[in-house]
């Protein structure tokens, strides 16, 4: 049995501390979509900003399977996604166009997590997309953008409609393609896209049942984002993301190395 991981070259002790903790939570974050169900076999990406003034993001080999990732493996990239380290493994810059969009017009995000799961390209491609009839739909809606489908995103000239669209909102569905979330921290966006994943398999489950759909009211709506502060301690990812690790280490161990 071929392990890739076991070939690639620990940069554990090589780095700064604060990228060598980036790699380890973006490295994580990559098991726990593949552990969650939300990856989409090689494809889809999860980018991290690094810290500092240089523009540089850690960003997955193209290739490796999301229960592949490890720290040493990510690939440190400019803002076209140019590899920045040496490394055996390509980076897909297409893939990078979404990404490297969100980053250039929210200096804010330090996470941006893309998947094309079944639940969320079926709510993405209804002419309502989200409904109000869960709890969980509740948060997503009071930070909701769209943005309609151009194409398999390859394009540089999309990108100031993929910006302009997404502008200040945390949730991203993106027409007929799937769903985004931004986050300062990788724990945000991780968050952010289970509440958005969890509301679209609801509204996918409980639209088969046939019967009509009780809505939430919109004062309800309006008042999500303080129900959130005081769920997570006004935290939000960083509330859960030391219990997302330790079952990251239990039940997809590896991936921090």
């Amino acid at each position: 049995m071929d392990d890739i991981t076991a070939r690639i070259p620990s940069l554990k002790g090589q780095l700064s501390d604060a990228e060598w903790q980036l790699r380890v939570d973006l490295a994580a974050c990559y098991r726990l979509v593949a552990r969650y169900g939300w990856s989409d076999l090689i494809f889809t990406h999860i980018s991290a900003r690094l810290p500092g003034e240089a523009h540089e993001f850690l960003i997955n080999p193209y290739g490796l399977m999301f229960d592949e990732i490890t720290a040493s493996s990510l690939i440190k990239v400019d803002a076209l996604g140019n590899k920045l380290q040496e490394t055996p493994f390509p980076v897909n810059q297409a893939g990078f166009i979404i990404h490297s969009a969100i980053h250039a017009a929210r200096p804010d995000v330090g996470c941006v997590l893309h998947t094309h799961t079944r639940a969320g390209v079926a709510v993405s491609a209804q002419k309502d997309g989200v409904l109000p009839i869960s709890q969980q739909s509740t948060f997503v809606l009071a930070s909701l953008a769209y943005h309609d489908y151009e194409g398999v995103a390859i394009r540089p000239d999309e990108q100031p409609r993929l910006q302009r669209d997404l502008g200040d909102k945390i949730f991203y569905c993106l027409r007929n393609h799937g769903l985004l979330t931004v986050g300062k921290t990788i724990g945000d966006a991780f968050l952010s896209m289970y509440t958005f994943e969890s509301a679209c398999q609801i509204q996918i489950a409980a639209q088969a049942g046939g019967g009509a759909l009780t809505p939430v009211d919109d004062a309800v709506i309006r008042g999500t984002a303080e129900s959130m502060r005081v769920q997570t301690g006004g935290l939000g990812g960083a509330f859960v993301w030391p219990t997302l690790l330790r079952q990251a280490r239990r039940q997809c161990p590896g991936f921090d190395v």
